[in-house]
């Protein structure tokens, strides 16, 4: 059976895992001080700071999520960024991605934010394919400084 879950700080190896092999698929790697000022924050009461989500399956983490709340200019009610989303690969098309997705939408649901946004690159087919079936794809370009 898959559970959805937050993190907790006795997940910190597998979580570790997991985000390290998500940046690695996006050919990123960052500093110690990075890991570890994002898995305080992911485990801090700060409602400005990210919330984490892990995905296991008899006692093994397939998966994570990573996402915030956040004001909108043109909104009343704050919005809802997933930042970060891996499932390993060996556990692909077992639904562990639509259940954090899916988990992230409730936990806005739940938060009051009716918007859930996500960025991918364009080279990411696995992931478009489910994305393309739990969200829509809006026209926006990203730039950046």
């Amino acid at each position: 059976m898959l559970t959805i879950r937050p993190l907790e700080s006795r997940d910190h190896a597998d979580w570790r895992r997991l985000w390290t092999l998500y940046l690695a698929f996006y050919e990123t790697v960052l500093p110690e001080e990075i890991y570890e000022t994002h898995w305080r924050r992911l485990l801090g009461d700060d409602p400005q700071d990210f919330h984490g989500l892990i995905a296991e399956k008899d006692g093994a983490a397939l998966g994570l999520t990573h996402y915030v709340f956040h004001r909108h200019g043109w909104k009343i009610e704050n919005t809802c960024y997933l930042q970060d989303l891996y499932v390993d690969e060996a556990a692909r098309g077992t639904g562990a991605g639509r259940a954090l997705i899916e988990a992230v939408y409730a936990a806005a649901d739940a938060a009051g934010c009716p918007s859930v946004y996500w960025l991918t690159q364009d080279f990411n087919a696995t992931a478009r394919r489910l994305y393309d079936r739990v969200a829509k794809k809006t026209p926006f370009i990203v730039y950046r400084r």
